[in-house]
């Protein structure tokens, strides 16, 4: 398979953004601990038409005028982790849950370190919101591109969010 790729400057920091021929497959940060290289074989093609719709819904989430993605995605995983990947996409934009409530919506209750597990393999974090998961005392815990960069994911969407933002943590 090829992948195309491109990257875009955003509040936090670089992205790398990564598309198959029909949907994206990968966005990560360029910097910090799990920065990833730009592998060999990959083309950077920023006329690609998944990575132009991505880069528009970025430019229109981080403007604080788009709360649901529509590109498509593709991301690569096992069947436990394409599920952990599809719950949070269920989670309204400014709102949060726990990651034992992620693992009850997925018929799993009793995976919720898992779940953690899995979302912190997100290869396609923004768009697939695992940043919305909190630890079931309200806390954040581990995210992949680091607790500062969830924190400000967590204020903006509050920020920007039409309604006031709830969490069914109790």
């Amino acid at each position: 398979m090829n992948i195309h790729y491109d990257i875009e400057p955003s509040p936090l920091g670089e992205l790398l953004l990564s598309a198959s021929a029909t949907a994206l497959v990968g966005l990560h940060v360029l910097r910090g601990r799990y920065a990833p290289a730009v592998p060999p074989g990959w083309v950077r093609a920023p006329e690609h038409p998944v990575l132009g719709q991505a880069r528009e819904q970025l430019q229109a989430y981080f403007a604080g005028r788009l709360h649901a993605f529509t590109v498509a995605l593709a991301p690569a995983g096992t069947p436990f982790q394409q599920r952990a990947w599809r719950a949070p996409l269920a989670i309204p934009y400014g709102q949060t849950r726990s990651y034992s409530e992620q693992a009850r919506a997925m018929g799993q209750p009793s995976a919720t370190r898992a779940v953690g597990s899995a979302n912190g393999r997100n290869p396609i974090a923004i768009v697939i919101p695992c940043h919305r998961v909190l630890g079931s005392d309200g806390a954040l815990h581990g995210y992949h591109w680091g607790l500062p960069r969830k924190r400000a994911m967590l204020a903006f969407e509050a920020a920007h969010s039409e309604r006031p933002r709830t969490s069914a943590i109790a």
